[in-house]
This record gives structure tokens, C-alpha cells and sequence, in this order.
């Protein structure tokens, strides 16, 4: 079963703006987002339209290039975070909606740059929980 992520900036207009509407697979707990707004409401859906989690998530704290969004029992968590070793293999939404898989990161010690690698990959007619042959991904 695909999820339906809709992540909206609070923040502009009287209803917020939309910041991403993107399909992945189901049963991601984890997902990063790549310059998330500062306040943000988020809506996971199921190709079923069950509503998996819904929530706002804020920034609390010092702003990084990723946010971590993770689901616990039908809520949501939001930290900010520099990649390591264990968000490779994490789908990054990205504004707009396009979706890719961690693939590298690296950044100065200081936070001054980073360098990043993200993997696309599509299919025609979206079947749920499709993914490349060799695609490594954590759920």
C-alpha cells in the first residue's frame, strides 16, 4: 500500500501553504524533508484514504537543511538533524513533492557546507510498495 504524505507551512495565508504532496511506499516510520517550513502540519494517508497520521510538527530549535519527521502511534515527531550513517536508505521529500532516497551525506564540522546524494527512481502506475531491484531502503 502507497502513503499520500501532504506537509503544509502554517505559516501564509489564512490557510497555510502547501509545501508537499508526495507517494511512497507504506509503512515508512521515518522520512526526511529537505527545508522544511518552521511550522508545518503534516497528513499521511493510506492509498485508502485512513488517515495514518496527522499533525502539527514545529521546529523547535536551531534550524538544519533536514528535518526528521517520524511516526509513533499515530502522532508525530519532528527533530532537526545533519545525516549520519543512519538516515541513509530514508526517502527525503522534497518541496513540491518529488521523492528520493538518501543515498550520501557529508558536512564541514562547523555546518558551513554540506554535500549530499539523493537516488530517484519512478514507475508507471504507481504500484504499491514498488521499489528498484537492489534499492536499499529503511523502513
Amino acid at each position: 500500500m502507497n502513503w499520500t504524505w501532504d506537509l503544509r507551512g502554517r505559516d501564509g495565508g489564512m490557510n497555510g501553504l502547501d509545501f508537499c504532496r508526495a507517494l511512497t511506499a507504506g509503512g515508512f516510520s521515518r522520512v526526511l524533508v529537505h527545508a522544511a517550513p518552521a511550522r508545518l502540519a503534516v497528513r499521511v494517508t493510506a492509498d485508502d484514504d485512513t488517515v495514518v497520521a496527522r499533525g502539527d510538527a514545529d521546529r523547535d530549535g536551531d534550524y538544519s537543511p533536514v528535518t526528521l519527521l517520524e511516526l509513533t502511534d499515530g502522532g508525530l515527531r519532528r527533530s532537526e538533524v545533519w545525516p549520519d550513517e543512519s538516515h541513509l536508505g530514508l526517502p527525503v521529500l522534497l518541496p513540491g513533492g518529488e521523492v528520493g532516497v538518501l543515498l550520501r551525506w557529508e558536512h564541514a564540522p562547523d555546518r558551513s557546507w554540506w554535500r549530499w546524494a539523493v537516488e530517484f527512481s519512478n514507475h508507471r502506475g504507481r504500484p504499491a510498495d514498488w521499489a528498484p531491484e537492489g534499492q536499499s531502503l529503511q523502513r
